[in-house]
C-alpha cells in the first residue's frame, strides 16, 4: 500500500484566513547565511544515541502515529493507534501504555477508545492541573479500499484472501452507512484521576496528530485543522477551563499561490520569550514536503503566514526543553528514512543542521515521532515504523542526549 497516498486522502480539507504579524513572514532559517554572529560561531548542535528499541507488546498488529508526554510525578504516558490491520483499515482503535521506569520498560495497553470505524492518530497532555487529555479522530478512508476489493474478488482478480475480505467486510456492516458517518468527527477525552478513568469522547473544533499544548497563562491552545465539518479551517482553537470546552481563536493564513487544503497536522509551543510558534505539514508546490512555520506574538489572536524553514521532513513536534532552547521532530520520508530533529537557540527563529535519531529505515511507512526530557536531561523520541521481516508497523523508541 502507498502510504503516503492514503495519508493524503485523510487530510483533503480546509480553509485558513487571517492577518500576518509578528516576525516577518520570509524564510528565517538558513544554513549557512542570514545568521546573527552568535549563531555563526555556535557549536553545531550533536546527539549521542544511548539506546534505540521496538516497544510494541503486539507486533502482529500495526502501530501507528504515537504521541508520549511526560507527567509531573515522571510517568509516561504514550498514546497511539492499534489494533489494525494496515496504514488505513476498519480496526484502528486508540490504545494507551505506561512507564513508571522513564521509558525503560511499558506496561500492557489500555484500549481509550474504540468506535465502529477507523480511530486514529493519538495525541496526549497531562495539563498543569493534572488532568490527562487525549485526543483522536475518525476516518472511512478504508471505505474506499474495500470499495475496490469487492468487485475484484468477485471477478477473481484480488489479491486478498476470503478470510481478510470477510473480516473487512464484517466491521464495516456493523453500523449502515449513516450511523458510519455520523461518527466521523475530532474527538478528546478526559481524565481527573491519572488516566483510572476516562470521560466519554467529545468533540473538539480540530484535530492534529499530537493535540494541544499549554501557555504560561494557563489556556490551552490547540492548532490544527477542521476535519468533517464547517469551513475546514486550519488555525487555533483555545480552553480556558482544563481542555473540558473549546472555542475557536484564529485561523492561520494561507500563503500566496497555496491551497489551503495543502496544510495539514499542526504542533506547537510556549517560547521561553512568550511568543508562540507552530508547525504545519505542507503539500503545496513550494516547499513540497517541508515542514512549515508560523508563530504568534500576541497571544495566539493573530499569525504570520507560514513560512519556509528550510526542514524537509513532517509532520513536527515541538518540545521546549528545560535550558529553553527549542526541539523539533519530524519523519524523514527520503534515505536516510527514519526520524530527524533539530534545535533552535533562539526561540525558533532559526534551526539547527539535522540530528539523525535513526537513519535506517527501509521506506516511507514511519515517522509521527514526539519527545520528552527526561529526569537526567536526556531524551526519548517514540515513533512508529514499518520495520524489515515485519508488514505491520510498530513503536519504534531511541533515548539519547543533546551533546
Amino acid at each position: 500500500m502507498n502510504s503516503s497516498l492514503t495519508r493524503r486522502e485523510l487530510l483533503k480539507g480546509a480553509v485558513a484566513l487571517s492577518a500576518s504579524c509578528g516576525w516577518p513572514s520570509v524564510v528565517l532559517y538558513s544554513a549557512s547565511a542570514g545568521q546573527d554572529a552568535e549563531e555563526k560561531h555556535r557549536p553545531p548542535a550533536k546527539l549521542e544515541m544511548l539506546e534505540t528499541k521496538t516497544i510494541s507488546h503486539q507486533q502482529h498488529l500495526y502501530h501507528g502515529w504515537p504521541t508520549v508526554a511526560q507527567r509531573r510525578n515522571g510517568q509516561l504516558l504514550l498514546v497511539y493507534s492499534g489494533g489494525r490491520e494496515e496504514h488505513v483499515c476498519p480496526f484502528g482503535r486508540v490504545e494507551m501504555m505506561r512507564s513508571d521506569d522513564q521509558g525503560k520498560t511499558w506496561g500492557w495497553p489500555c484500549v481509550l477508545m474504540d468506535t465502529e470505524i477507523d480511530d486514529r492518530d493519538a495525541g496526549v497532555l497531562e495539563t498543569v492541573k493534572g488532568t490527562i487529555l487525549a485526543t483522536t479522530f475518525t476516518s472511512l478512508a478504508y471505505e474506499a479500499i474495500l470499495g475496490r476489493a469487492e468487485p475484484e474478488a468477485s471477478q477473481g482478480k484480488s489479491a486478498w484472501d476470503s478470510a481478510r475480505l470477510q473480516r473487512w467486510q464484517a466491521a464495516h456492516r456493523r453500523l449502515p452507512a449513516e450511523q458510519r458517518k455520523a461518527l466521523l468527527g475530532q474527538w478528546m477525552l478526559r481524565s481527573t484521576d491519572g488516566g483510572a478513568t476516562w470521560s466519554a469522547p467529545y468533540r473538539v473544533p480540530v484535530n492534529s496528530p499530537h493535540g494541544p499544548f499549554q501557555l504560561a497563562d494557563g489556556r490551552l491552545l490547540y492548532a490544527g485543522k477542521e476535519l468533517w465539518h464547517g469551513d475546514h479551517r486550519i488555525g487555533v482553537c483555545q480552553s480556558a477551563d482544563d481542555g473540558q470546552s473549546w472555542t475557536w481563536l484564529a485561523a492561520i493564513p494561507t500563503r500566496p499561490g497555496d491551497r489551503h487544503q495543502d496544510y495539514h497536522e499542526l504542533h506547537g509551543v510556549e517560547a521561553a520569550d512568550g511568543r508562540l510558534v507552530v508547525q504545519l505539514r505542507n503539500h503545496n508546490k513550494a516547499n513540497a514536503g517541508e515542514t512549515l512555520q508560523t508563530h504568534s506574538t500576541d497571544g495566539g489572536k493573530t499569525w504570520a503566514v507560514p513560512y519556509s524553514i528550510g526542514v524537509w521532513g513532517l509532520p513536527s513536534h515541538l518540545l521546549r526543553l528545560k535550558d529553553d532552547r527549542l526541539l523539533m521532530s519530524y519523519g524523514h520520508r527520503r534515505p536516510p528514512y527514519g526520524v530527524q530533529a533539530r534545535v533552535s537557540y533562539d526561540h525558533g527563529a532559526t534551526w539547527s543542521a539535522p540530528l539523525v535519531i535513526s537513519g535506517d529505515g527501509m521506506g516511507g511507512d514511519l515517522g509521527y515521532p514526539s519527545t520528552v526530557q527526561l529526569a537526567d536531561g536526556s531524551l526519548l523520541t517514540i515513533w512508529y515504523e514499518v520495520l524489515k521481516g515485519n508488514p505491520r508497523a510498530v513503536l519504534r523508541q531511541a533515548r539519547w542526549k543533546l551533546l
